[in-house]
C-alpha cells in the first residue's frame, strides 16, 4: 500500500514538467523573419508554388527569342528558295529562248549574211579601227572557205547538243583563227547567244558589243543589239539600255529587233 502511494505522488510531481516541454518556447526579443508564404530568399513563392518567379521569367524569356530566331530563319530560307526558283525560271528561258533561235536560224546561221563583211580586205575597210583591233592578225590564217565552213558547222553543232561551255570555246577559237571569215559575224553572235544560255552574262555582254563593233553592217547587229540591252539588264545596268533600245529602234526600224526594242521601251 506504501508503495502505490508512492507511485501516485512521483507520478503526480512529473505531470507539470511534461506540460511544459509540450509548449513551444517563443523568444519575444527574435524577429519572425521570413514572414510566412516567403522563401529563404526572400521571394514570395505562392501557395503550392515549387518554382521561383524569377526562374520562369527567364525560361519564358529563352523561349520567346528562340522563337523569334527560327521566325527569322524560316523567312531566310523562304527568300532564298524564291532566289533559287527565280533563276531557275530565268536558265530555263534562255535555253528555250535558244532553242527557238536555233530552230529558226539554223538555216540561216549555216549560210552566213555576207552583206556586211563581202571580201576579208572589205570587212576591215567597213569596220575601221575598232574592226582592225578586233582581228589578231598573229593567229589569223588565209581564207579557205570551205575549211571555214567545216569550223563553223562543228561549233554550232555544240549548241544543238547544248554543250555550251565547248560551243563557247568553239567559236571563241574560230574568230581567233578566222576573223574575217564570211562566218566571223554570225559566229560572234552565237558567241554571245552561248554565253547568255550557260549563265556567263559578262561574256555575253562582251560578244554582243563586239558584233556591231567589229562587223556594223551585218544583218545580226540589230539582234545583237536587243540581245546587250537584255543582258544589261540582268546586270542591273539599267542606265544603259533605254539608250541602247532606242539605237535599235532608230537605226534598224521594220525589223524585229526594233518591234521589240520598242514594246520593251513602253513597258520602262
Amino acid at each position: 500500500m506504501r508503495k502505490c502511494r508512492l507511485a501516485v505522488t512521483v507520478l503526480a510531481l512529473s505531470l507539470p514538467f511534461a506540460a511544459m516541454a509540450a509548449v513551444p518556447i517563443v523568444d519575444d526579443n527574435a524577429s519572425s523573419y521570413p514572414p510566412a508564404g516567403y522563401g529563404t530568399s526572400g521571394t514570395y513563392a505562392g501557395a503550392g508554388a515549387s518554382t521561383p518567379a524569377s526562374a520562369q521569367g527567364q525560361l519564358f524569356m529563352q523561349l520567346q527569342q528562340m522563337q523569334d530566331q527560327i521566325s527569322r530563319q524560316q523567312g531566310i530560307i523562304e527568300e532564298l528558295q524564291n532566289d533559287v526558283a527565280r533563276m531557275k525560271k530565268e536558265s530555263l528561258e534562255r535555253y528555250q529562248d535558244l532553242d527557238g533561235r536555233i530552230s529558226s536560224n539554223a538555216a540561216s546561221a549555216a549560210t552566213p549574211d555576207n552583206s556586211s563583211t563581202g571580201s576579208a580586205p572589205a570587212a576591215g575597210a567597213a569596220s575601221g579601227d575598232s574592226a582592225a583591233s578586233a582581228k589578231p592578225t598573229s593567229s589569223s590564217e588565209p581564207g579557205d572557205p570551205a575549211k571555214e565552213k567545216l569550223y563553223y558547222d562543228a561549233a554550232f553543232d555544240l549548241i544543238k547538243q547544248k554543250d555550251f561551255d565547248k560551243a563557247s570555246q568553239a567559236f571563241g577559237a574560230f574568230l581567233r583563227k578566222y576573223p574575217s571569215s564570211q562566218y566571223a559575224g554570225n559566229a560572234q553572235y552565237w558567241l554571245g547567244e552561248v554565253n547568255l544560255a550557260k549563265g556567263d552574262l559578262q561574256g555575253a555582254s562582251q560578244a554582243f558589243a563586239k558584233v556591231g563593233q567589229a562587223y556594223p553592217k551585218h544583218s545580226k547587229v540589230p539582234d545583237s543589239l536587243y540581245k546587250l540591252a537584255d543582258v544589261e539588264r540582268r546586270l542591273g545596268h539599267t542606265d544603259k539600255v533605254k539608250g541602247i533600245l532606242q539605237q535599235v529602234v532608230s537605226q534598224y526600224p521594220g525589223t524585229s529587233a526594233a518591234q521589240l526594242a520598242q514594246r520593251d521601251l513602253q513597258r520602262l
